[in-house]
């Protein structure tokens, strides 16, 4: 690009920006567009507004039309809400005798980021139930009350224990919840039973299993829970997918076979409802609320089949966890494929590289700050020939510099394909190539965009500290403001300037090596100053890598500089430049440009002729 067109792209970029930020609309109009949105949703699914109810007493018991006390599953129509505790080392799970579902799991061993009790959704929060088609008749069993085996059920490590949530029909006839945890788990299995309802419930229409939970806040950067928190589901082709991350979404499931899991996962948690036998069909989506503390809601829709035989069992299972490779990979049925490690190439390096050598630099019990700094030297060594290699181009480049500049003042810039082809010819000369430097920066360039994946879904880092950063897991504020409208900045991450800084002098020493001058120069001082914007929110474990990176990148450069002498790259050029054309090995950067020379000498030569 020449002055005028960056000049113009600079200038359009502030316009759009300008344009972006005086249209905007109001905090009222959003208020007023998301009413008619929920309106619009609302009766597209057939669902009435919800009606203003005054709050009723504790243990009051609802008023109940008469007319459903004699329907199926009469009698369960009515009752009083309570609650079954059952627990282990890991989960304190809440089951409610209203729908006999789980109404509440708290994970004992983690706490929120301001220290409360890490509850992943309470009874206020959540849904959970069969519809049921009973001639005429669709029931839902979320309404109904069961009746629970036991009041309260703690497992010690070893053992296993269970709480039936039975929910009758009439004698010998009744749905059963059985509910059992183990004493090191975090999975709570889930076995549905229904039992002598053949007849009572249609054949033709299968049971259709619901679930739905509102997930609130536990992180410090609330923004980056809505970045890493999505529905995912797996078919049972092993294929894993995901709706919600980034938008509102439903999705129909089932076409491409059964599905075996379907997850409600925040950034660090998961919610997983695990199907043994797989379900057959299925709705999910998800949504995002303005309500303060909220992250996302959730909704499932999974099909089972319709009871056939007198006793009809369908095995589930809970998982309630965190979302740590190694634990969910411990669970079967690929939840580990739920942490986004990057696409294509970028996971495998991740899942096959990075994750090993971090477990076992974990399993020595150092502070993951250091773990960090030593994953990045032997990221370094690892790359250290790669990168001597582009030292020694951009050396290469930096020597033949004078010579370009007098081919310039020569040709001009008036005629530039050909003042490329005597560039062209000078590489060949010299038996330099060009992109020397920068084939070996893209061959670091996976690494380094694995790792971009890697530290902000790394569960290992939440809540840990190393010398000013309290979480690794989050940003590290060290300058709080109001937040800037546009670009939603509020706060400076230390570790993120530190980077952009020591970015700033590595893209310094480079244009120095390379002799890059003009504008090539300072578009290397405008990417670190974007990165600071764009990595200000994210993970100060991430940033602080980055800053390492830079580090030891300079550090490597002082090094390989010790080693390079450029009288010596000189006279070997010049040596290059006196071989004859015969003696000279041509890599295949070198046959491309001879292709391209004789194609453009061709093409003059037509034109040339033309006139």
């Amino acid at each position: 690009m020449d002055r005028n067109t960056f000049t113009g792209l600079f200038l359009i970029l502030i316009i759009l920006i300008g344009f972006t930020y005086l249209t905007r609309p109001s905090e009222e109009e959003i208020k007023r567009e998301r009413i008619v949105q929920d309106s619009l949703t609302r009766v597209k699914s057939g669902k009435q507004a919800p009606a203003a109810v005054q709050p009723k007493q504790k243990n009051e018991v609802p008023a109940v039309d008469s007319s459903l006390l004699r329907g199926p599953f009469g009698p369960a129509n009515q009752g009083t809400e309570a609650t079954v505790l059952l627990q282990n080392e890991h989960l304190k799970v809440n089951l409610s005798t209203k729908g006999g579902r789980i109404a509440s799991v708290e994970l004992k061993e983690y706490k929120t980021y301001d220290k409360k009790p890490l509850i992943l959704f309470n009874g206020e929060d959540s849904n959970f139930g069969l519809v049921l088609h009973a001639g005429n008749n669709v029931i839902s069993t979320k309404n109904l009350y069961f009746t629970p085996s036991a009041e309260q059920l703690t497992v010690s490590s070893k053992d296993s224990g269970s709480v039936t949530m039975r929910l009758p029909y009439s004698a010998g006839q009744y749905i059963d919840y059985i509910y059992s945890l183990k004493g090191d788990s975090y999975k709570v299995d889930l076995k549905i039973v229904t039992h002598g309802l053949q007849n009572v419930l249609s054949s033709a229409q299968p049971l259709s299993l619901t679930w739905d939970a509102t997930l609130r806040q536990k992180e410090k950067d609330i923004a980056s829970e809505h970045r890493y928190s999505g529905a995912y589901f797996n078919h049972a082709d092993n294929e894993v997918d995901h709706i919600g991350t980034t938008k509102d979404e439903k999705k129909e499931l089932g076409e491409d076979g059964k599905i075996r899991w379907v997850s409600f996962k925040q950034h660090f948690f998961s919610n997983v409802l695990i199907a043994k036998n797989g379900f057959d069909k299925g709705s999910l989506s998800v949504s995002t609320s303005a309500a303060p503390g909220v992250v996302k809601s959730f909704s499932a829709s999974m099909q089972l089949p319709a009871p056939k035989q007198a006793e009809n069992v369908y095995p589930l299972e809970f998982y309630f966890g965190p979302n740590r490779f190694v634990t969910l990979k411990a669970q079967g049925y690929d939840l580990e494929r739920q942490i986004d490690l990057g696409w294509g190439p970028l996971k495998y390096i991740n899942r096959v590289v990075v994750i090993p050598i971090f477990n076992f630099l974990e399993g020595l019990n150092w502070n993951y700050g250091l773990i960090i700094l030593v994953l990045t030297i032997l990221l370094k060594l690892v790359l250290s020939p790669l990168t001597y290699k582009s030292y020694l181009s951009m050396a290469k480049m930096r020597i033949l510099k004078p010579e370009m500049d007098e081919i310039k003042a020569k040709v001009g810039e008036d005629n530039p394909t050909l003042l490329q082809q005597e560039y062209l010819k000078l590489y060949k000369k010299a038996g330099v190539n060009p992109l020397g430097g920068c084939i070996p920066m893209v061959l670091q360039l996976p690494i380094v965009m694995a790792f971009f994946f890697f530290f902000p879904n790394l569960f290992e880092l939440r809540q840990e500290s190393f010398l000013w950063m309290k979480d690794l897991s989050t940003y590290d504020s060290v300058i709080n403001f109001t937040k800037i409208p546009l670009i939603n900045i509020d706060h400076v991450s230390l570790m993120c300037l530190l980077m952009t800084i020591s970015t700033l002098i590595i893209t310094y020493f480079n244009n120095q090596t390379s002799g890059a001058t003009g504008q090539m120069k300072y578009i290397g001082y405008i990417t670190p100053v974007i990165f600071l914007g764009v990595l200000n929110s994210y993970p100060s474990g991430l940033n602080y890598y980055y800053f390492l990176a830079n580090l030891l990148t300079f550090v490597q450069q002082m090094i390989i500089r010790q080693w390079v002498n450029d009288d010596k790259i000189h006279a070997r050029i010049q040596e290059n430049k006196k071989k004859p054309e015969t003696e000279k090995k041509k890599s295949k950067f070198q046959q491309r440009m001879d292709d391209y020379m004789r194609q453009q000498q061709t093409k003059t030569r037509d034109q040339s002729k033309k006139k």
